[in-house]
């Protein structure tokens, strides 16, 4: 792939090995641009797609320590409700078996099976969460819409599979060909995604409210608006605290998180051993037969209080970014999932041994000691508030996937740790999920009627993640189409069961999550749509800078040379403007629209014009070095510089000039290398006239031929827009008095 608009190039020294590349001894991942200079080849890194994290035995010891104090906070803590929202009157034993039984498979199906055995694998360089499934699938099938005018989705391309066999040959062909197929699989990431921040905003009350309402056991006068007060006071505090950090918050989490799992399996065991140890008969899947051939509808109905005990198995895969495969699979295999599995027998031997009859309807404080209650309060309190960090920080990464694939605007993102670079933070996000969740707790008093709103979301995400995943085995893992076909049956059957008991609770409830996720998704297809309309209306009026200005030489009577510029089109000649002006490039190559919308309009052009692209790289800082690249173009006095930076840099520029100084003296100082003395000369002497910096405001409107659902879509689209887009001047000191907006209309 080589830069249409570069003749030339000013050296640059990039610090990797040329002869790797040019034997395709790199990896596939890293994406490199041929640039022909003098007969030499020159490389520009074309697409910085970040590499899959690789961490010592030791990070990942310390990564799967972590891992425990932010994902297992909401699976962990659902002990706190699962028989009380599953049952509402004492159960017979039977019953209790089958719950029982159902719980103890479903962990081990669902979570351990298709979660940390399969689902884990499928993560886009470290990244977890259905968008990152969707940008998988887009590297192996072209199936994604991208910008055509931006350099950073040049690693999209399809990767070479020619290894694959003859039906995933076709199957991805028919993918390929389908726009149906296409924008399903979009939708379908983007409903899993929705779902999972719903999740984000209910999960917190859930856990928190299920932790307070421990107080009726021992202060029965307790009123229903206080448990409410106390509850929403502790999750602001925790939503106050996010911009310290996931590093931060689960270190300090994860000792808790282990106390809480270590005490439930001591507490579990001691409960075994003393009440009733033969209810380790649930592993026998006859008691689940049993619990339908009793219950018949009643018992599907039922399932939608089972399937809490793994609510939160989302978080295991969204995130995972935060951590790494190795250390999610650790921390859940060796402390997690027995520590569970003990918790629940425990509580079933409890309850069917329990003369008063009630141990069901607050399991987890019924089935603790007497002696250690108020130790089990405390803990579960704070086991709550982490249970809130899972899904809170899986909202962080997922969004920064959606803005990625232009499926959200760009929000603020903050990286929290230099060492894990998938640890951010989003402050906009964490307001809004602490006002959701607020409200939620507000309008939700107790957990029974919370949980069957809670469980919606955790089984769409589920079925959605089954139906991606199939299609990666097919595609990316290569499996055989049999293998596919079984492994989607019979998780999708275990999905479907548990959604369709969810669904029967819609109205007591769980169309509180259809409409928080339904008005999610609808924000990011709009957002999503409003952009794919952008690219289209964009992609056949873009221009190369040929195709833009023609440069004619005109030589004098003294014998010196001068250049006028003219429009290709028109054949008008350009009126030189004195001074030398910035123009921030969101592509990083061609010629931006707004330069093109400045000439068409004024017919006139700076001494001394440079494309500026800002490219921000998945890595902390960027050597000196590797920071700029810089491009001469075909058009005399005219340069492309692409400014490749870190998430720790700072590149403001000082209050005169803004970021033109730092620019301007590496273009001269790559000049003075090649010994080109008198351009660099031309361009400080344009700089000493005037620096201005161009930028576009741009307005979207339908089309008068447009319909009406359109004109609708492109006016929300330019509202949001307007409200949320990212203006460089602030970002990198551009002074005011120096910034010229130039306005452009889109009727699309």
């Amino acid at each position: 792939m080589s830069e249409s608009n570069t003749s030339s190039t000013v050296k640059e020294k990039l610090n990797f090995n040329v002869e790797s590349v040019e034997q395709g001894d790199t990896p596939s991942l890293a994406v490199y641009s041929t640039i022909q200079n003098q007969g030499s080849k020159e490389w520009l890194l074309a697409s910085d797609i970040p590499e899959r994290p690789k961490y010592s035995k030791l990070a990942v010891l310390f990564l799967a320590y972590q891992s425990v104090g932010v994902i297992y906070g909401d699976i962990g803590t659902s002990p706190l409700y699962v028989y009380s929202s599953t049952f509402s009157s004492t159960p017979e034993r039977a019953d209790l078996l089958g719950a029982l039984s159902m719980i103890i498979w479903t962990l081990t199906l669902v979570v351990t099976v298709k979660y940390v055995g399969f689902v884990l694998r499928a993560d886009d360089n470290g990244e977890g969460g259905t968008f990152a499934l969707f940008t998988l699938l887009s590297r192996y099938a072209n199936i994604s819409w991208k910008n055509p005018q931006s350099a950073v989705n040049l690693g999209m391309q399809r990767y070479h599979t020619e290894d694959m066999r003859y039906f995933s040959r076709g199957f991805r062909a028919k993918l390929e060909q389908s726009n149906f197929l296409r924008h399903l699989i979009s939708v379908l990431s983007i409903v899993g995604v929705s779902m999972v921040m719903a999740d984000g905003v209910l999960t917190p009350a859930q856990s928190v409210l299920g932790a307070i309402q421990g107080l009726n056991l021992k202060v029965p006068d307790i009123s229903q608006s206080a448990i409410t007060g106390i509850s929403e006071v502790i999750l602001i505090i925790l939503f106050c605290i996010q911009p310290f950090g996931t590093t931060k918050i689960a270190s300090s989490f994860a000792p808790i998180v282990i106390i809480w799992l270590l005490f439930n399996f001591s507490v579990g065991l001691y409960n075994i051993i003393t009440q009733d140890y033969t209810v380790l008969s649930a592993f026998s899947p006859y008691w689940i037969y049993a619990w339908f051939a009793r219950n018949g509808s009643d018992g599907w109905v039922k399932m939608g209080g089972i399937l809490l005990a793994f609510t939160g198995v989302e978080a295991l895969f969204a995130d995972l970014g935060h951590f790494s495969r190795a250390a999610v699979q650790l921390s859940w295999t060796f402390l997690a999932y027995p520590c569970l599995l003990i918790a629940y027998i425990g509580q079933a031997a409890y309850i069917s041994n329990d003369a008063t009859g009630t141990a069901w309807s607050n399991p987890f404080f019924a089935t603790v000691p007497p002696s250690s209650f108020w130790f089990a309060f405390i803990i579960a309190i704070l086991a709550a508030i982490v249970a809130s960090q899972a899904m809170i920080s899986g909202c962080f990464s997922i969004l920064r996937q959606a803005m990625s694939l232009s499926n959200f605007p760009q929000l603020k993102v903050m990286h929290t740790s230099e060492r894990f670079h998938g640890q951010i933070y989003i402050p906009t996000a964490n307001w809004l999920l602490m006002i959701g969740t607020v409200i939620i707790t507000a309008a939700f008093p107790n957990t029974t009627v919370l949980g069957n709103a809670y469980g919606a979301c955790v089984t769409f995400v589920t079925l959605i993640t089954t139906t991606l995943v199939t299609i990666v085995s097919i595609i990316v893992w290569k499996w055989n189409i049999i293998f596919s076909i079984l492994f989607f049956l019979f998780f999708a059957f275990i999905d479907a069961a548990y959604l369709s008991a969810t669904l029967l609770k819609v109205p007591q409830g769980a169309w509180t999550t259809i409409v928080i996720a339904a008005v999610i998704a609808m924000f990011m297809i709009i957002w999503h749509t409003g952009k794919l309309e952008q690219w289209k209306y964009e992609e056949p009026r873009a221009k190369d800078l040929p195709g833009l200005i023609k440069a004619d030489v005109i030589r004098h009577n003294d014998g010196n040379e001068s250049v006028v510029l003219s429009l290709a089109k028109t054949g008008e000649r350009l009126e030189v403007l004195k001074g030398l002006s910035v123009i921030f490039d969101s592509a990083g190559f061609g010629i931006p629209p707004v330069y093109s919308h400045f000439t068409d309009a004024f017919a006139a052009s700076p001494d001394i014009a440079i494309f500026l692209h800002i490219r921000n790289l998945p890595q902390p800082t960027v050597p000196d070095g590797e920071r700029m690249v810089v491009f001469r173009l075909e058009v005399p006095n005219m340069y492309r510089v692409i400014i490749r930076r870190g998430y720790k840099d700072v590149l403001q520029g000082d209050d005169k000039n803004g970021p033109s100084d730092m620019v301007v003296n590496r273009i001269c100082e790559l000049l003075e290398q090649e010994g080109c003395t008198a351009e660099r000369d031309a361009i400080n002497i344009a700089k000493e006239n005037r620096v201005t910096y161009l930028m576009s405001t741009i307005e979207y409107a339908g089309a008068p031929t447009s319909n009406f659902a359109k004109r609708s879509l492109l006016q929300v689209f330019n509202s949001v827009r307007k409200n949320t887009r990212g203006v460089r001047r602030h970002e990198f000191g551009v002074p005011n008095d120096k910034l010229v907006e130039v306005g452009m209309r889109y009727d699309i």
